[in-house]
């Protein structure tokens, strides 16, 4: 949200002069100021002049010599644009020297066909006060004296503007005089809200004489006001009022429509202005749209409305979207004379049904949707009609008629002094903590010498409870103030090894392409027989018959989530979950042993481009367990194959260990465990034992910077036994290499011409590097002579040329 600080500055004249030190008070209180932009830079720098003469350029068609009395003398100026005015209009000139960031440009004399142009005619995109480009800013004849500076004249044509990251429980922020009071809150000012501008002339005429108002929706409009204002004379607002709203990236219409924009920027309460003459019978009803009832909006759209919208209608039909937009059918046109003004409250949480119903969000419902002042409508609607009728030349109504279907209640909430030091960890004074709030708007009266009831504004909806009131008070005060001091509660046990493993693991295996299962702590007694876990623990009252045991292993609940997926035509799984397992104790008294696991089951086909998709298998198995471990624990994953576990088939099934420590398994499901439990089809199995891993004491993964220096790769193919596994071969590369390997990488195996018979090819991928220089060619050779040495003594290993 955009603000305006000179707009700010005149609603609370005794701010330091200073907008970065409001803008840093305003971010330390709440109000968080991402940026501070100017608004018309350069414009301070022009000046208005008249036109005193023009002509067409003697060599260049489209051109014109405009010759201007900018005070003190005349010039000539070489202009292109297509409304040069008559002798004697007012127009802006940005002398030699001028700077206009808006187009990054610097005024210079040029030379123009043979004549000299001195200064620049600035159309408003060129100050960058609005997008208009088509031709330059005349004002009318009289319109300012010759040489003054144009942002003496119209000081709204140079601001600074606060880009505000307003949160949405600070409704009494989107308006300027909600930021004025904020300010001088926050440095201590008092301050008064400024006097609502009233009408110049009013007529004789009462509004009831010339509209009636019905609410047959209470619980949604508690009350509605209207104005009306006579004798308008619709035309283009004044250029102070333009760029004023322009600045704030509100689009001017008209003198009338304008009034309610700049109301609702400074009050933070929407308005609307229907035409009179528009509304049929003289009537207006606040009421619930009717079944199959249409409105057409000022966008242009036929809406067809809801039950639940909240319309506001005359005796024919709806004319507006109650707090969301008006209708066409009433809009102000260049025609209209006799104008209704419109404030009124809509209850919040109706209007946002109503908006994302219809999918609209105006400005007006951005501020009803949150809440706004539901007390300051008699006070909006006379600065309305004052605003109104001097722009417009209109006569205001004698008075102005508001009514009352529902009375809301002030709230008052009880401020204890204990309570302010109990959360805050600070003693705040009473006494300041009320003066605090009664800068704030607040209403405060002392009930003891340690108790103060406060009466929250009406522009505070947010204020509901005493934490709320303590946290105005501290906020205004200072953050910063708290010192840093240990809560006066006991602390409950630390997040420790298990719960940060479980984040991460959670974690790791989503970037991994998993995707979690929830499932229960019980199962039945046929999975787990099933997958041969150890002996259930019973459940003496259980949830159903069949769920009567706790589980011993994550796979039974995984296993059905992977069935249930398959039911519902999902045949490609990427399932895990995390949790514990309930594992007898070993003596008979002792409660059982409750450890955190991991498990993971893969189905279907691996993802292919361009190729022919094929079946996942226990490679994937092996590659998800050798990605996952690194991301936990700062080791890598040995994949072993050979262990005996009984519910995974004999080919494929494997162990994994961490420093020679076996903390899981994985492999292809045994098919007597797909047939006893109906899973589908073939799965693959990954589990872990978190527990284990956490007891190994190996930290976490930590960042390290990236290299400086640059490595050297080397590429090693050795012919071993094919009963040589290319684990074991792995491990004893990486020991060989020593620290100056940073990298070893298992490429390729091969078997097959020209490999011996019996033999296999397993080509390695080493990366040789050192965090403190650049390695020689005779350190790298060094070591690479060492791997091959120590692989022929090992594995009785040849090298492949």
């Amino acid at each position: 949200m955009n603000s305006s600080w000179l707009w700010i500055r005149s609603l609370a004249p005794s701010l330091p002069d200073d907008p970065k030190a409001v803008a840093a008070r305003f971010t330390a209180a709440g109000l968080e100021v991402e940026a501070i932009n100017a608004y018309g830079a350069g414009a301070e720098s022009c000046v208005l002049a008249w036109v005193v003469s023009e002509r067409q350029h003697p060599t260049k068609s489209g051109l014109k010599l405009v010759t201007v009395d900018r005070g003190g003398g005349t010039q000539e100026v070489v202009c292109g644009a297509p409304n040069v005015p008559e002798p004697g209009a007012v127009v802006v000139l940005a002398p030699l020297g001028t700077h206009l960031p808006a187009k990054g440009m610097t005024i210079e004399r040029r030379d123009i066909g043979g004549v000299a142009s001195e200064g620049m005619l600035c159309s408003e995109a060129e100050l960058g006060l609005s997008e208009d480009a088509a031709g330059i800013i005349v004002f009318p004849a009289g319109f300012a004296e010759p040489g003054a500076r144009f942002t003496d004249v119209v000081p709204e044509a140079r601001d600074t503007l606060f880009e505000i990251n307003l949160t949405p429980n600070r409704p009494d922020a989107l308006g300027h005089i909600g930021l004025a009071r904020e300010a001088a809150a926050l440095f201590g000012i008092t301050w008064k809200p400024p006097a609502p501008e009233s009408p110049v002339k009013r007529g004789d005429r009462t509004v009831e004489s010339e509209l009636a108002i019905t609410i047959d929706a209470a619980e949604r409009c508690p009350h509605y006001g209207a104005t009306i204002a006579t004798g308008t004379t619709i035309a283009p607002s004044p250029p102070g009022v333009r760029y004023r709203l322009s600045a704030l990236g509100v689009r001017p219409i008209s003198n009338a429509v304008d009034v309610t924009n700049v109301m609702m920027l400074e009050h933070g309460h929407p308005m609307h202005a229907f035409d009179a003459d528009k509304v049929r019978g003289g009537k207006i009803i606040v009421r619930l749209a009717k079944e199959n009832e249409t409105l057409v909006t000022l966008d242009g759209v036929t809406r067809k409305l809801h039950v639940d919208d909240l319309v506001i209608a005359d005796v024919e039909g709806a004319i507006a979207l109650a707090g969301v937009m008006g209708g066409q059918s009433s809009e102000i046109t260049a025609t209209t004379k006799r104008i209704v003004i419109e404030c009124a409250y809509f209850e919040p949480r109706g209007v946002r049904r109503t908006a994302r119903r219809h999918g609209l969000h105006s400005e007006s419902s951005h501020r009803f949707e949150r809440g706004i002042d539901h007390s300051d409508t008699p006070r909006a609607l006379e600065h309305a009609l004052g605003m109104m009728c001097r722009l417009t030349g209109a006569t205001g109504s004698k008075n102005q008629l508001v009514k009352t279907a529902k009375t809301i209640a002030p709230i008052t909430v009880t401020l204890r002094a204990p309570r302010i030091a109990a959360l805050l960890g600070v003693d705040v004074p009473l006494a300041e903590a009320k003066a605090t709030l009664e800068r704030l708007a607040f209403t405060c009266t002392s009930k003891s010498s340690d108790v103060i009831d406060a009466v929250v504004p009406a522009h505070r909806p947010d204020v509901t409870r005493e934490a709320d009131l303590i946290d105005e008070v501290i906020r205004v005060r200072g953050i910063d103030t708290v010192p840093s001091t240990l809560p006066a509660i006991r602390a409950t046990r630390a997040v420790g090894g298990r719960e940060a493993l479980l984040r991460r693991v959670r974690s790791a295996a989503v970037s991994l392409g998993l995707s979690e299962a929830l499932t229960f702590g019980f199962t039945t007694r046929k999975a787990l027989a099933a997958i041969g876990a150890p002996a259930p623990l019973v459940i003496d009252n259980p949830l159903t018959s069949e769920l009567d045991v706790m589980r011993t292993s994550l796979l039974p609940g995984l296993l059905e989530a992977a069935a249930r997926a398959r039911r519902h035509g999902t045949s490609n799984l990427r399932l895990f979950t995390t949790g514990s397992i309930f594992l007898p104790s070993v003596t008979k008294d002792a409660l059982p042993e409750e450890r955190a696991s991991f498990a993971a089951v893969l189905a279907g086909e691996r993802a292919a481009y361009l190729t022919r998709p094929e079946a996942v298998d226990v490679w994937d198995a092996s590659g998800l367990a050798s990605a996952l471990v690194p991301r936990l624990v700062n080791a890598t994953a040995d994949i072993v194959p050979g262990a005996a576990f009984g519910h995974l088939h004999p080919r494929g099934r494997a162990a994994i260990h961490v420093h020679n420590t076996p903390i899981g398994r994985l492999g292809p499901l045994h098919p007597d465990v797909d047939d006893a439990l109906d899973l589908g089809g073939p799965l693959m199995i990954v589990e872990i034992d978190l527990d284990a891993l956490i007891a190994l004491g190996v930290p976490h993964p930590t960042f390290v910077p990236v290299a400086r220096f640059p490595a050297t790769t080397r590429d090693i193919a050795l012919i071993v036994a094919s009963t040589v596994a290319a684990g074991d071969v792995l491990r004893a590369l990486r020991e060989a290499a020593g620290p100056l390997a940073a990298e070893v990488e298992l490429f390729d195996r091969f078997v097959g011409e020209p490999v011996p018979a019996g033999h296999a090819n397993l080509a390695f991928h080493i990366v040789y590097r050192t965090a403190d220089r650049t390695l020689t060619d005779a350190e790298v050779d060094g070591a690479h002579a060492v791997i091959k040495t120590e692989m022929q003594r090992r594995f009785g290993a040849s090298l492949r040329a």
